[in-house]
């Protein structure tokens, strides 16, 4: 059977058709056979809503498996590490994989729609492998945002890759390579 994986898409008009579709389509390729994406529409992709976007997740959660592998890029990815950071989960999860995501907290962005957690790690499942990519040709968020989750979340692998923008270039063979590490 297929390992399951979840892309939760990042936020902006068009992000889901246009622009994470091809972070998926990398994926895809680089992964190869037994691994099955699901790539949901989240809703009101260009003005997202947490409250939303987490009721839309949790519900994700409930058609995977044990050891199914969380991937988000961006805002995706930080609304992702709100919602298991608030919530224990009871499925089993392989690893958490994000991508370019904005730190909302002291040091990162200001928001209204989230609480300002300073350390994830006691929040999230213990064992979850947690890897963190941004690039460091990143124009949309600054590389300074993944080193402010590498602080919150200690046990994290970062991947600073360089000359990637936003999108890492549509390139998500770092990404496959640390997935097909964890199972």
């Amino acid at each position: 059977m297929a390992k399951q994986i979840l892309f939760v898409q990042g936020a902006g008009e068009g992000t889901h058709d246009s622009w994470d579709s091809k972070l998926v389509a990398s994926l895809e390729r680089e992964l190869g056979e037994g691994y099955a994406i699901r790539y949901p529409r989240m809703p009101g992709e260009d003005d997202p809503s947490y409250p939303a976007w987490k009721t839309a997740l949790l519900e994700e959660f409930d058609s995977l498996e044990d050891g199914a592998i969380l991937v988000a890029h961006s805002f995706g990815g930080t609304i992702l590490i709100h919602v298991l950071a608030e919530q224990p989960l009871e499925l089993r999860v392989g690893g958490l994989f994000v991508i370019a995501a904005p730190f909302i907290g002291e040091g990162g962005w200001p928001s209204d729609d989230f609480d300002d957690f300073k350390d994830f790690s006691e929040r999230l499942a213990p064992g979850v492998p947690v890897y963190l990519y941004h690039g460091t040709g990143d124009a949309e968020v600054p590389t300074a945002h993944v080193h402010l989750y590498a602080k919150a979340i200690p046990h994290a692998v970062v991947r600073t890759l360089e000359r990637r923008d936003h999108q890492l270039n549509n390139d998500m063979s770092d990404v496959a390579r640390d997935i097909r590490s964890v199972g």
